[in-house]
């Protein structure tokens, strides 16, 4: 790989966003420049992570510089920026799907197709850094414009026949609860109780991160919340998980856990 150059970088991502209304040219273009600053190390840090899809190990500096230039363009051309998305899925390579993901978080909410796509390519994703890139960067305008739609959306990834969705969507509710905008608490609640009386063990790490940042939200509320659970959920489930991840909750939160705990075992 060459040492990366800032203005001959610029002037290649540039020459390659003026592609943007045409996706096979673009991904041509991407090719090339994918191929041009190809890691063959595999010791860099500073590369995309390793990955179950095939992958160029692109320095994210490339990467970053891409998404920069397609910015302005995928926020003005949301028809455009959508055919360019499914054109990048298509391809199946790590950077294509990354550069997929950022498209559709630039995407306006109201984009009526918008809903389809991040269901369907979330639930199709496997691997980890293409997954934590759809649920921060792809959602991040709906996030941040729209919490009110973004919360459909998660509720329909929650629904109990979607089991397979569940850490999706507890994972996604993360950024928005840790969001200083965001004051809903009750509807994070409601949408997640159904998963917290279920307590799949599959979900504790990710039922661990929620709670740790609902109970910095509100230490009352998440306290409530896991009392109602513990006392009107017949299953054991709920107690089993609670106690497997008490350990990594703060202190605070790992008291108030172990005395809720002894209450229902008396």
């Amino acid at each position: 790989m060459p040492a990366i150059d800032l203005a001959r970088l610029r002037k290649q991502t540039a020459q390659l966003a003026d592609l943007f209304n045409q996706p096979a040219d673009f991904l041509r273009e991407l090719k090339e420049l994918l191929e041009f600053y190809v890691n063959r190390t595999l010791r860099s840090q500073d590369v995309a992570p390793s990955s179950v899809l095939p992958t160029y190990r692109t320095p994210v500096v490339v990467l970053r510089r891409i998404e920069a230039e397609l910015n302005l363009a995928a926020s003005a051309n949301p028809t455009q920026a959508l055919a360019l998305a499914d054109a990048l899925w298509d391809e199946g390579w790590l950077e294509t799907r990354l550069l997929a993901a950022f498209l559709l978080g630039r995407i306006p909410p109201q984009e009526e197709r918008l809903f389809a796509r991040l269901t369907a390519w979330t639930q199709a994703t496997r691997d980890p850094s293409l997954r934590s890139a759809w649920l921060t960067t792809s959602l991040a305008r709906l996030r941040q414009e729209a919490p009110q739609l973004f919360l459909v959306l998660v509720k329909e990834w929650l629904y109990p026949t979607r089991q397979r969705m569940w850490q999706n969507g507890v994972q996604a509710l993360i950024p928005l609860v840790e969001s200083e905008d965001f004051d809903n608490l009750p509807a994070i609640f409601e949408l997640v109780e159904p998963v917290f009386k279920a307590s799949p063990a599959i979900l504790q790490s990710d039922l661990r991160d929620l709670l740790i940042v609902l109970y910095k939200a509100s230490p009352e509320e998440t306290i409530y919340f896991l009392q109602h659970i513990l006392r009107k959920t017949k299953s054991p489930l709920p107690a089993i998980t609670l106690r497997r991840i008490s350990p990594d909750l703060p202190t605070g939160l790992q008291t108030e856990a172990r005395e809720l705990l002894r209450e229902i075992s008396t």
